[in-house]
Protein backbone atom coordinates (compact mmCIF):
# COMPACT_ATOMS: atom_id res chain seq x y z
CA UNK A 1 0.00 0.00 0.00
CA UNK A 2 1.89 3.30 -1.15
CA UNK A 3 -0.29 5.80 1.19
CA UNK A 4 -0.61 4.21 4.95
CA UNK A 5 -4.15 4.07 6.49
CA UNK A 6 -3.75 7.61 8.55
CA UNK A 7 -3.06 9.45 5.00
CA UNK A 8 -6.01 7.39 3.34
CA UNK A 9 -7.95 8.77 6.26
CA UNK A 10 -7.47 12.46 6.34
CA UNK A 11 -7.77 12.31 2.34
CA UNK A 12 -11.21 11.26 2.69
CA UNK A 13 -12.25 13.44 4.89
CA UNK A 14 -11.11 16.21 3.15
CA UNK A 15 -12.79 14.62 -0.25
CA UNK A 16 -16.36 14.04 1.87
CA UNK A 17 -16.19 17.17 3.55
CA UNK A 18 -15.69 19.22 0.26
CA UNK A 19 -18.58 17.23 -1.45
CA UNK A 20 -20.60 17.79 1.78
CA UNK A 21 -25.01 17.96 1.34
CA UNK A 22 -25.88 19.46 5.05
CA UNK A 23 -29.66 19.13 3.37
CA UNK A 24 -29.37 16.04 2.61
CA UNK A 25 -27.30 15.27 5.64
CA UNK A 26 -30.45 16.19 8.03
CA UNK A 27 -32.56 14.10 6.32
CA UNK A 28 -30.00 11.13 6.34
CA UNK A 29 -29.68 11.98 10.23
CA UNK A 30 -33.51 12.19 10.78
CA UNK A 31 -34.27 8.70 9.31
CA UNK A 32 -31.54 6.82 10.92
CA UNK A 33 -33.06 8.46 14.14
CA UNK A 34 -30.29 11.17 14.67
CA UNK A 35 -28.17 8.61 16.35
CA UNK A 36 -25.31 9.34 13.64
CA UNK A 37 -23.74 12.12 11.79
CA UNK A 38 -23.58 12.61 8.04
CA UNK A 39 -21.88 14.34 5.22
CA UNK A 40 -25.27 13.76 3.28
CA UNK A 41 -23.57 12.11 0.56
CA UNK A 42 -26.12 9.30 -0.98
CA UNK A 43 -24.69 5.76 -1.85
CA UNK A 44 -23.68 6.17 -5.74
CA UNK A 45 -21.74 9.67 -5.04
CA UNK A 46 -20.05 7.68 -2.09
CA UNK A 47 -18.85 4.94 -3.78
CA UNK A 48 -17.60 7.44 -6.38
CA UNK A 49 -15.73 9.22 -3.95
CA UNK A 50 -14.61 6.01 -2.42
CA UNK A 51 -12.94 4.84 -6.02
CA UNK A 52 -10.79 8.11 -6.24
CA UNK A 53 -9.17 6.70 -3.97
CA UNK A 54 -9.44 3.30 -2.87
CA UNK A 55 -9.85 0.67 -5.66
CA UNK A 56 -10.26 -2.69 -4.97
CA UNK A 57 -8.39 -3.99 -8.32
CA UNK A 58 -5.52 -2.20 -6.54
CA UNK A 59 -6.56 -2.43 -2.65
CA UNK A 60 -4.47 -2.23 0.35
CA UNK A 61 -2.77 -5.86 2.06
CA UNK A 62 -5.63 -6.67 4.44
CA UNK A 63 -3.56 -5.37 7.52
CA UNK A 64 -3.29 -2.17 6.31
CA UNK A 65 -6.75 -2.43 5.28
CA UNK A 66 -8.02 -3.48 9.12
CA UNK A 67 -6.43 -0.52 10.41
CA UNK A 68 -7.78 1.57 7.63
CA UNK A 69 -11.21 0.17 8.90
CA UNK A 70 -10.55 1.34 12.55
CA UNK A 71 -10.11 4.55 11.79
CA UNK A 72 -13.61 4.71 9.41
CA UNK A 73 -15.16 2.85 12.73
CA UNK A 74 -14.26 6.04 14.80
CA UNK A 75 -15.02 8.27 13.01
CA UNK A 76 -18.82 10.22 13.73
CA UNK A 77 -19.63 10.24 10.15
CA UNK A 78 -21.99 7.56 8.96
CA UNK A 79 -20.94 7.18 5.46
CA UNK A 80 -17.60 6.09 6.82
CA UNK A 81 -18.79 3.17 8.77
CA UNK A 82 -20.23 2.14 5.14
CA UNK A 83 -16.84 2.81 3.49
CA UNK A 84 -15.58 0.35 6.25
CA UNK A 85 -17.89 -2.34 5.21
CA UNK A 86 -17.27 -2.35 1.68
CA UNK A 87 -13.34 -2.10 2.00
CA UNK A 88 -13.59 -5.03 4.25
CA UNK A 89 -15.93 -7.35 2.00
CA UNK A 90 -13.11 -6.96 -0.51
CA UNK A 91 -11.10 -9.55 1.63
CA UNK A 92 -13.99 -12.20 1.14
CA UNK A 93 -11.26 -14.94 -0.31
CA UNK A 94 -8.69 -14.35 2.68
CA UNK A 95 -9.89 -14.97 5.71
CA UNK A 96 -8.26 -15.89 9.14
CA UNK A 97 -10.00 -17.91 11.92
CA UNK A 98 -8.95 -14.65 14.30
CA UNK A 99 -11.12 -11.96 11.75
CA UNK A 100 -14.33 -12.62 14.27
CA UNK A 101 -12.96 -11.28 17.46
CA UNK A 102 -12.76 -7.73 15.10
CA UNK A 103 -16.09 -8.47 13.30
CA UNK A 104 -17.60 -9.01 16.59
CA UNK A 105 -16.25 -5.62 17.99
CA UNK A 106 -17.75 -4.05 15.07
CA UNK A 107 -21.26 -5.29 15.23
CA UNK A 108 -21.05 -3.78 19.18
CA UNK A 109 -19.57 -0.51 18.42
CA UNK A 110 -21.49 1.92 16.19
CA UNK A 111 -24.30 -0.46 16.03
CA UNK A 112 -27.96 0.18 14.23
CA UNK A 113 -29.55 -2.35 11.48
CA UNK A 114 -27.66 -1.16 8.65
CA UNK A 115 -24.07 -1.69 9.67
CA UNK A 116 -25.57 -4.98 11.79
CA UNK A 117 -27.42 -6.25 9.03
CA UNK A 118 -24.59 -6.12 6.01
CA UNK A 119 -21.90 -7.64 8.57
CA UNK A 120 -24.01 -10.47 10.04
CA UNK A 121 -25.00 -11.53 6.20
CA UNK A 122 -21.79 -10.72 4.45
CA UNK A 123 -19.16 -10.90 6.99
CA UNK A 124 -20.51 -13.06 9.09
CA UNK A 125 -21.91 -15.53 7.23
CA UNK A 126 -18.60 -15.44 5.00
CA UNK A 127 -17.03 -16.52 7.75
CA UNK A 128 -18.62 -19.57 8.96
CA UNK A 129 -18.53 -20.75 5.13
CA UNK A 130 -14.80 -20.90 5.40
CA UNK A 131 -14.76 -21.86 9.13
CA UNK A 132 -17.80 -24.37 9.52
CA UNK A 133 -15.78 -25.33 12.76
CA UNK A 134 -16.26 -22.15 14.68
CA UNK A 135 -20.03 -21.53 13.97
CA UNK A 136 -22.01 -23.21 16.95
CA UNK A 137 -19.96 -22.01 19.77
CA UNK A 138 -19.57 -18.49 18.43
CA UNK A 139 -23.60 -18.24 17.88
CA UNK A 140 -24.33 -20.28 21.13
CA UNK A 141 -22.46 -17.32 22.77
CA UNK A 142 -23.66 -14.41 20.78
CA UNK A 143 -27.43 -16.12 21.32
CA UNK A 144 -26.60 -16.42 24.50
CA UNK A 145 -25.63 -12.94 25.18
CA UNK A 146 -27.35 -9.71 26.31
CA UNK A 147 -26.79 -7.89 23.44
CA UNK A 148 -29.49 -8.12 20.82
CA UNK A 149 -27.24 -7.17 17.57
CA UNK A 150 -25.06 -10.39 18.12
CA UNK A 151 -28.29 -12.33 18.44
CA UNK A 152 -29.94 -10.76 15.58
CA UNK A 153 -26.35 -11.83 13.56
CA UNK A 154 -26.48 -15.40 14.74
CA UNK A 155 -30.24 -15.36 13.00
CA UNK A 156 -29.01 -12.98 9.84
CA UNK A 157 -25.79 -15.28 9.31
CA UNK A 158 -27.16 -17.38 6.63
CA UNK A 159 -29.17 -14.78 4.66
CA UNK A 160 -27.49 -15.24 1.33
CA UNK A 161 -26.79 -19.09 1.64
CA UNK A 162 -29.80 -19.77 -0.44
CA UNK A 163 -29.58 -23.78 -1.33
CA UNK A 164 -26.47 -23.99 1.02
CA UNK A 165 -28.87 -23.26 4.40
CA UNK A 166 -28.66 -25.79 7.30
CA UNK A 167 -32.18 -24.95 8.18
CA UNK A 168 -32.02 -27.24 11.17
CA UNK A 169 -29.63 -24.34 12.64
CA UNK A 170 -31.89 -21.83 11.25
CA UNK A 171 -34.89 -23.26 12.60
CA UNK A 172 -33.48 -23.48 16.00
CA UNK A 173 -32.37 -20.17 16.53
CA UNK A 174 -35.63 -18.88 14.67
CA UNK A 175 -37.50 -20.86 17.55
CA UNK A 176 -35.50 -20.09 20.58
CA UNK A 177 -35.80 -16.26 19.80
CA UNK A 178 -39.39 -16.33 18.81
CA UNK A 179 -40.72 -14.96 22.14
CA UNK A 180 -38.64 -12.39 22.04
CA UNK A 181 -40.28 -8.63 22.43
CA UNK A 182 -37.49 -7.00 20.95
CA UNK A 183 -38.75 -5.48 17.33
CA UNK A 184 -34.97 -6.00 15.50
CA UNK A 185 -35.51 -10.05 16.62
CA UNK A 186 -38.73 -10.44 15.87
CA UNK A 187 -37.88 -8.55 12.11
CA UNK A 188 -34.60 -10.89 11.70
CA UNK A 189 -36.72 -14.18 12.35
CA UNK A 190 -39.32 -13.02 9.86
CA UNK A 191 -37.02 -11.53 7.20
CA UNK A 192 -34.56 -15.31 7.59
CA UNK A 193 -37.27 -17.70 7.30
CA UNK A 194 -38.88 -15.43 4.22
CA UNK A 195 -35.23 -15.48 2.17
CA UNK A 196 -34.97 -19.05 3.03
CA UNK A 197 -38.45 -20.01 1.44
CA UNK A 198 -37.45 -18.83 -1.69
CA UNK A 199 -35.11 -21.78 -1.92
CA UNK A 200 -37.04 -24.20 0.74
CA UNK A 201 -40.68 -23.28 0.86
CA UNK A 202 -41.96 -26.65 2.22
CA UNK A 203 -39.41 -26.48 4.91
CA UNK A 204 -40.57 -23.04 5.55
CA UNK A 205 -44.13 -23.58 5.69
CA UNK A 206 -44.00 -26.75 7.73
CA UNK A 207 -41.63 -24.86 10.50
CA UNK A 208 -44.27 -21.84 10.75
CA UNK A 209 -47.40 -24.05 10.79
CA UNK A 210 -45.43 -25.95 14.18
CA UNK A 211 -43.87 -22.91 15.72
CA UNK A 212 -45.84 -19.72 17.37
CA UNK A 213 -44.36 -17.12 15.74
CA UNK A 214 -45.00 -13.53 16.91
CA UNK A 215 -47.55 -11.60 14.46
CA UNK A 216 -44.43 -9.37 13.16
CA UNK A 217 -42.43 -12.87 12.13
CA UNK A 218 -45.65 -14.88 10.95
CA UNK A 219 -45.84 -11.89 8.28
CA UNK A 220 -42.74 -11.58 7.03
CA UNK A 221 -41.94 -15.47 6.67
CA UNK A 222 -44.98 -15.58 5.21
CA UNK A 223 -44.56 -13.04 2.51
CA UNK A 224 -43.93 -16.00 -0.51
CA UNK A 225 -45.43 -18.57 1.21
Amino acid sequence: MALKAGTIYKQLIVLFSTNANKKDAVQMEAYMKDQFAFYGIKSVKRNELMKSILDKRNKPEKEDAVKLVKLLWKDPHREFQYIAMELLSWYKNEPDEKDIVFIEKLIITKFWWDTVDFIASQLVGNYFMHFPKMRNSICKKWSGSKNMWLQRSVILSQLKYKDKTDSDFLFHYCDKHKEDKEFFIRKAIGWALREYSKTNAKAVKSFVKSTNLSNLSLREASKYL
